[in-house]
């Protein structure tokens, strides 16, 4: 009898798409794109009221998401906010062109050990995020608890 298991879940794990109650904004691809990207969640999040705290979870989270998109990926380059009242999280989406076949400037000119915790960062400061493929592009994505 064969025994099939189960993988251990992974916290980088693909996710459905989130509600349609969110914006979205395409980004220019370039390592301004992150500022940008902050600039426009603030005004988000102080529209909806989203707690300090949370907040600087949230900023941190679209930083280290759209910084790897430049470095690491093809354009185009969007960016999306929303949010799950029921669970109180905000959900951020970055979505790219696909892996790029040589690291941005900024990476590519940088020691290994002067980069590359951004992952770990997110790991450490979201209640989930991971990525799916869709053709033509991939998407990265975290949920931030949030309260309003």
């Amino acid at each position: 009898m064969a025994c099939e298991f189960a993988p251990a879940p992974s916290p980088w794990q693909a996710a459905p798409r989130p509600p349609a109650s969110g914006r979205a904004w395409p980004l220019a691809h370039r390592l301004e794109a992150a500022g940008e990207a902050r600039k426009i969640t603030e005004e988000v999040l102080a529209d909806w009221g989203i707690a300090d705290e949370a907040a600087d979870s949230v900023l941190l989270t679209v930083s280290e998401l759209v910084t790897n998109a430049v470095e690491h990926a093809q354009p185009p380059l969007n960016f999306e906010l929303s949010r799950d009242l029921g669970k109180r999280r905000v959900h951020i989406e970055v979505s790219d062109g696909g892996p790029a076949a040589t690291h941005g400037a900024w990476a590519a000119g940088r020691a290994p050990y002067e980069h590359g915790r951004g992952l770990e960062i997110i790991q450490q400061i979201t209640a989930a995020h991971g990525d799916r493929q869709e053709p033509g592009h991939a998407i990265h994505w975290a949920d931030v608890n949030a309260t309003a």
